[in-house]
């Protein structure tokens, strides 16, 4: 091979492994409630990102099988992929869900164990689950994050956010996941003074009951992604809007009442 065709496949090959796309789906109730034909769209839906990170996952044996299912469902689509699962958390029992992180060994490696973030247990009703991925040279830690509903306030919980760099100054911190809050609030105003910034901004995640004049079917800006801007580089991201799939949305929802966000993480 000439010299030339050499130094081009291994920048290909650099580049190619010095990103990695990352996606974040709260799977409402995600458990026995999803059939066989739900999980397939789900996996078709996932199968072109490298890491998943998943929130709403049932406490039950069932919520483990049906992730299982799932990550079995990924594997025929040509990639083998590999997946974790959280404990359930330690809130109300009837609040508590799992967290997963689902991830493509041959983009990706996973570093050390994922975790349930212990400091905050008493104040965060869902503590977060952490995993540290790497490609190419880079590392950074995922922070998956369900946050309680709206009406329970749950930047009473995002609050303790600004306490997790200090705690974990090794790890570059990704924030990801469902927050019911949106990104303006000032509760993430001293994660901004930090160098975190969302990559959405107004862009609304859940879905309505029903859309308005069939266009205006998003309900809240609430999934998002918090990122380091000093260690992380973010030049692409997007929403699936899937519930377009369906014929209305109550035959959406049966998926999800929220819609997949994604980015890339260079």
């Amino acid at each position: 091979m000439k010299p030339q065709f050499i130094f081009l496949a291994l920048l290909f090959c650099l580049c190619t492994f010095s990103q990695i796309k990352i996606c974040s789906w709260n799977i409402e109730n995600l458990g026995t409630s999803k059939s066989a034909e739900d999980i397939i769209y789900m996996a078709n839906t996932l199968k072109g990102f490298d890491v998943v990170a998943v929130q709403e996952v049932v406490v039950s044996e069932s919520g483990a099988k049906t992730v299982a299912l799932l990550v079995d469902e990924l594997n025929r689509k040509g990639a083998q992929w590999d997946y974790v699962i959280s404990n359930p958390t330690s809130g109300s029992a009837y609040k508590a869900e799992r967290y997963a992180f689902l991830w493509k060994p041959s983009k990706v490696k996973k570093i050390g164990e994922a975790f349930l973030e212990p400091t905050y247990v008493e104040e965060i009703e869902r503590e977060p689950y952490l995993a540290t991925f790497k490609f190419g040279e880079k590392e950074i830690t995922l922070v998956n994050f369900h946050a309680k509903t709206k009406k329970l306030q749950p930047e009473t919980e995002i609050k303790y956010f600004k306490f997790l760099p200090a705690l974990y100054p090794n790890k570059n911190l990704v924030f990801i996941g469902d927050f019911n809050c949106p990104q303006s609030h000032t509760v993430f105003f001293p994660l901004r003074k930090m160098g975190y910034q969302p990559v959405f901004v107004n862009q609304k995640t859940s879905l309505r009951q029903k859309c308005i004049n069939e266009e205006d079917c998003l309900a809240s800006e609430f999934d998002n992604i918090f990122y380091n801007t000093k260690t992380v580089e973010v030049k692409e991201f997007g929403i699936i809007p899937f519930y377009k799939d369906f014929n209305d949305l109550r035959e959406a929802r049966n998926i999800s009442d929220h819609i997949p966000i994604w980015f890339v993480c260079y």
